[in-house]
């Protein structure tokens, strides 16, 4: 496992829109989300999240969907089946997803990747450009697991695969800045790793997750492709931005 602690990659403004996404996460998960693993838990992440089954059927779950966890009530000759909140939107859902998490780890593990390498890829992109690509990222990451897991009735949680977006953008844009690292293996290791080493490590990563933690490791991998795509995109029909000049010698 890699973890980045900051990278040393300055940039030339205030990463006003990172800073408001990492504020609005946390936000959600301490004072709008239940916890606890309760029976309200349950019910706000059904009635508020996406669901891949939802996705592909147009419509929210019913609650024989619910019970037995299968997609389409029609295989069972459920007549007369009700749906627990018929109201949802459950396209908005994908988007209300992406500031929903499953607890104080996943949180806060998803805003440190957030606050290290999004800061750059705002800068690069510009405020409303960085806004458009994170939630664009987050889009192509919920379809990808959709595709993935079509029969789904669970809900998925997380700004990972906006975030795993940010990160393959930043692959592409800088990939030999110096990352400090945590290596946590056998040892525990603090280094400096190029960029490209990082962050090509967690890709491979997500290929051997383990299935029964509930890591949406196709998200993960949809948001990182889509945002290197974007990034070579970026970088071929646009100069970077020019770098601050210093300050003469003298000035404090």
């Amino acid at each position: 496992m890699v973890i980045p602690l900051r990278d040393d990659n300055p940039t030339t403004r205030f990463p006003i829109v990172t800073v408001l996404l990492i504020a609005a996460n946390l936000f959600v998960f301490a004072f709008v989300q239940p916890h606890g693993g309760t029976a309200e838990e349950n019910a706000f992440d059904y009635q508020h999240a996406a669901i891949p089954c939802e996705l592909v059927q147009s419509r929210p779950l019913t609650f024989t969907e619910i019970r037995t966890a299968t997609c389409g009530t029609q295989a069972f000759g459920a007549v007369g089946d009700t749906k627990p909140f018929p109201h949802k939107n459950v396209y908005l859902a994908v988007l209300v997803s992406m500031f929903l998490h499953a607890s104080w780890l996943h949180v806060l593990g998803n805003m440190l990747f957030l606050w290290v390498f999004g800061n750059n890829v705002e800068d690069r992109f510009g405020i409303f450009g960085y806004a458009v690509f994170y939630l664009f990222a987050g889009l192509v990451a919920a379809a990808a697991h959709t595709v993935a897991n079509s029969g789904s009735t669970g809900p998925f949680l997380g700004a990972s695969g906006a975030i795993a977006g940010v990160m393959g953008a930043y692959l592409v844009l800088w990939p030999r800045a110096r990352v400090l690292t945590w290596i946590a293996l056998l040892l525990f290791v603090i280094l400096y790793l190029p960029a490209w080493l990082v962050l090509g490590l967690w890709f491979v990563f997500q290929f051997f997750t383990n299935p029964n933690t509930g890591v949406a490791w196709v998200a993960h991998v949809g948001g990182f492709i889509a945002g290197m795509a974007v990034a070579w995109v970026v970088s071929s029909v646009a100069r970077p931005p020019r770098s601050r000049p210093l300050p003469p010698t003298g000035w404090q």
